[in-house]
């Protein structure tokens, strides 16, 4: 395809344009310009946190490699402990590959916390008889009970309790209903 030399000329004219509309002044600015407590980058060269100017944040600068790597362990192990719903396939008590890592992170919480306690409440759908999803229930939640102890919980942390198919956390006989009450929920206490 050719350009002629006026397609050329424009397009070198548009992109003058946008580097110098891009361009700044290069002044710099103070932290009070930016409307903010938080300075966007200390003298060090790392950031500083929830500095309101008579007191030092938590700054990027001070910590070693090993300390930021440590603190984002523990930020992702919070966020995993977000979850406490744990969902099984029908008619399983077998724990997913996804549910997994989240019971880990919990488990490591109370291997770390031995005051703190937890109820483990097996579910299930609604097919089968009451006593037979009752049972179903109670082996979920053993199931999660036996996994949180082999990674560092005690199990007088923890207690299991089943109510089969009588709370379930949707209504319907629809498949999507039924697996989001295929479940054992994990409540701190």
């Amino acid at each position: 395809m050719k350009f002629s030399v006026q397609s050329k000329a424009i397009a070198m004219l548009f992109s003058v344009g946008l580097i110098a509309g891009c361009s700044s002044t290069g002044d710099p600015m103070e932290d009070a310009d930016f409307g903010s407590d938080v300075s966007a980058v200390d003298q060090q060269g790392g950031s500083t946190v929830y500095s309101d100017g008579t007191r030092d944040g938590v700054s990027s600068a001070q910590l070693s490699d090993e300390e930021r790597m440590a603190a984002q362990q523990q930020s992702q192990q919070m966020a995993l402990r977000d979850v406490t719903v744990f969902y099984f396939d029908f008619d399983t008590a077998e724990i997913s590959a996804e549910s997994r890592d989240v019971l880990v992170a919990h488990a490591r919480y109370l291997s770390a916390n031995p005051s703190m306690n937890a109820r483990l409440e097996g579910h299930a759908d609604d097919r089968g008889t009451s006593e037979y999803n009752l049972a179903l229930g109670e082996r979920r939640a053993n199931a999660v009970q036996r996994f949180l102890i082999v990674n560092g919980a005690s199990r007088g942390q923890l207690e299991t309790i089943s109510y089969g198919e009588e709370k379930p956390a949707v209504q319907g006989m629809s498949d999507s209903a039924r697996s989001q009450n295929r479940r054992v929920e994990l409540i701190f206490r």
